[in-house]
This record gives C-alpha cells, sequence and structure tokens, in this order.
C-alpha cells in the first residue's frame, strides 16, 4: 500500500478522509476493514472502484494490481490478522527474491519508485534495478532509516526487524534473482 501511506493521503500527517494506512494498528482503527467481509470493507471498495475518480489511489497514481488487490481481499477474508513476521517465526535462511523481496518493495516502494514517478531518481521495478540500488548501500540505508540516507517509506514507519533482517541476508547472498 506503498501508494496510499505517503505524506498527502494517508500517512499520520495528513490522514485523507480520517484514513491512515501506514501500519496494522492504524489500518484496523481508520480503514473500516470488516473481517470476512470484502465487499463490505470501504478500503477494499475504494481500491476496486471502477470509476477512477473514486478509486484510491487516485490519479495520476497507478491502481493497485490484480496480484495486490487479491493479496488485501484474501487478508480480509481470512480475518484480518496481523500476520506479519513479528508474530510469527522470522523466515532468515531461505531468503529468495520472489517470495521476500520483491513482495515487500511492491507493496512499500513501487508507489513513488516506478513508471513515471522516480522519487530521488530510483527506480525499483525489477530485480535488476533493485539489486543496483542494493549493491550502493542506498536500500539497506533508506529501509533501516540510518544517518545519511532518506528514510523509507518517506514519512511511514520502518518496515519491522523481520524484514530487514530478510534484506541483510539477501544482500549478504549477493541479491540472487530467485
Amino acid at each position: 500500500m506503498s501508494s496510499c501511506g505517503v505524506a498527502g493521503c494517508h500517512n499520520p500527517g495528513t490522514a485523507e478522509d480520517g484514513v491512515i494506512l501506514i501500519d496494522y494498528a492504524s489500518i484496523m482503527q481508520t480503514a473500516d476493514v470488516r473481517p470476512g467481509n470484502p465487499e463490505g470493507s470501504d478500503l477494499y471498495e475504494i481500491m476496486t472502484e471502477s470509476d477512477p475518480d473514486d478509486r484510491m489511489p487516485p490519479p495520476p497514481n497507478q491502481p493497485l494490481n490484480a496480484e495486490q488487490i487479491a493479496r488485501i481481499e484474501r487478508w480480509i477474508l481470512q480475518g484480518v490478522l496481523d500476520n506479519n513476521c513479528e508474530n510469527s517465526q522470522c523466515d532468515t535462511l531461505n531468503i529468495t527474491f520472489g517470495a521476500h523481496i520483491f513482495p515487500v518493495i511492491q507493496n512499500t516502494c513501487l508507489g513513488c519508485h516506478s513508471g513515471s514517478v522516480q522519487s530521488g531518481g530510483v527506480q525499483l521495478t525489477d530485480h535488476s534495478q533493485i539489486a543496483e540500488v542494493a549493491a550502493s548501500s542506498r536500500l539497506l540505508g533508506a529501509i533501516k532509516h540510518l544517518n545519511g540516507y532518506s528514510a523509507m517509506s518517506q514519512n511511514g514507519a520502518q518496515l519491522n526487524q523481520c524484514i530487514i533482517t530478510q534484506f541483510e541476508k539477501w544482500i549478504s547472498d549477493g541479491t540472487p534473482n530467485n
């Protein structure tokens, strides 16, 4: 939901329509998500709206892709559980680009780093671009909110430690495209 929880939209500073979409707690408190009922959940309904004037994220932002919408629908159908890495055993042994790294990039980075939107001149739409930013230390510096780097996601909370550890492991393994 990287297109949503950013400055000017649904971060704590702007909270458009009182909705904050930066973490589980704020989503549950402000986004009218109804466990087991995607069609009755405002969050899901607004993302699947066919009228571009009513859809979120609004143009010129890209709408969420079918996979992202399906993931949110599945999360709602399964009961909107807070089932991130911190609430289960954190896998740091079998890290793959496709299963661990790219889904995080898709959900937290592509809203600002894809297509015509290239915040900071950084594009993160494929493995080679992501590996290049990782090799320069900018990726870890940004997600760890280190001094001298632009903290990402911008104006958002730092990724949880499990995800950061997975990125560190992927980078130390040589950023494989697996």
